[in-house]
């Protein structure tokens, strides 16, 4: 372990947070860059993703896990996608099935309450989701609509698609803002590698008992398709909301890469550059979703140079704060 010197360590002083200072998120953020624990942290993460976006060499992977677009967060995620912020997105199978929800029937989720009989919710038909009702009804309305335009786009009822080429083309088909009809429009592909867990896959499996459908989905290619788009970068960066699947299939890349090209490692010229991780998982029970930038440093996930921040904070408290930061910074709030 490196040896400090004492005034190494005493370098920067904590500046009180100073309200009168304050006009808007930018400001709220700079202002906790000076202070510590996780406001510090969220501070810096500003910092680092301003860094991150205005890099005009490094291409940027946003992975999204947990429930955002039912917890309202979809029109976010969109807006960065329309701003040219975010390359690629990385997400799980409901995410992007709730953005499918919200988008065919003007927006499906509702405000609800985690204080209720779950048995009543059961009877009535309606999902809860923490805080968040979702009706049944609205399951089967985007169901219909996924038939619908699977009928439109595809001339057989039996193919071979990787998922990514798959929600492009779904996203063609939407009218509505939402994160599908974004990303398709600014061909920014959506990566689902855990794609049967979610309810497109169950549709999916549906149809094929009652509609004769036969869908093979390429998810190894994706993670081939995924390994070009990195390579072809000459730096990566990397924003991190929660952990789970689209985490480590995000982050795996670069060992993937390494293997298949026989590459030897060499200082500041492998892994992610940037990397700003929103989470509330922990490290010590040795789960993936708890591993440190730090520790995936010595998988090659990561440069050993990176810059990085991980702050731990519910992601529908930190992100908007973040990305309102962020986008006031850049001059487009």
């Amino acid at each position: 372990m490196t040896q400090f010197r004492r005034e190494e360590y005493l370098r920067k002083k904590i500046v009180p947070y100073d309200l009168k200072k304050v006009k808007n998120s930018d400001d709220f953020l700079k202002e906790l860059m000076n202070c510590g624990f996780q406001g510090g942290r969220l501070g810096m993460a500003l910092d680092i993703l301003y860094q991150m976006v205005t890099d005009k060499e490094c291409l940027t992977i946003l992975t999204l896990s947990g429930a955002m677009v039912p917890a309202g967060m979809g029109n976010l995620i969109s807006t960065l996608l329309e701003h040219n912020l975010v390359d690629v997105l990385v997400s799980t199978g409901a995410n992007i099935t709730h953005d499918f929800i919200d988008a065919v029937t003007n927006g499906g989720h509702y405000i609800g309450s985690s204080e209720v009989d779950d048995n009543f919710l059961y009877k009535e038909r309606i999902n809860r989701i923490y805080d968040v009702f979702l009706p049944e009804d609205n399951y089967d309305i985007a169901e219909i609509e996924l038939l619908r335009i699977l009928k439109k786009i595809f001339d057989s009822r039996e193919f071979e698609i990787m998922p990514s080429d798959f929600f492009k083309l779904i996203g063609q088909e939407i009218s509505k803002k939402c994160i599908l009809s974004v990303a398709a429009k600014k061909n920014i592909p959506i990566f689902v590698p855990a794609i049967s867990d979610s309810e497109f896959a169950l549709d999916l499996i549906k149809f094929t008992e009652i509609e004769n459908y036969d869908i093979d989905f390429r998810v190894l290619n994706d993670v081939k398709k995924f390994a070009q788009i990195v390579k072809n970068a000459k730096e990566c960066g990397i924003i991190i909301v929660g952990g789970g699947v689209p985490r480590n299939w995000a982050q795996q890349i670069y060992p993937y890469i390494e293997n298949v090209e026989q590459l030897e490692r060499k200082d500041n010229e492998f892994g992610y550059k940037y990397s700003i991780r929103l989470h509330t998982a922990m490290e010590y029970d040795g789960g993936l979703s708890g591993c440190t930038v730090s520790e995936s440093k010595s998988w090659g996930k990561y440069a050993p140079d990176s810059k990085s921040v991980s702050v731990w904070c519910d992601a529908t408290i930190a992100f908007p704060i973040l990305i309102t930061g962020l986008m006031q910074r850049l001059g487009r709030a």
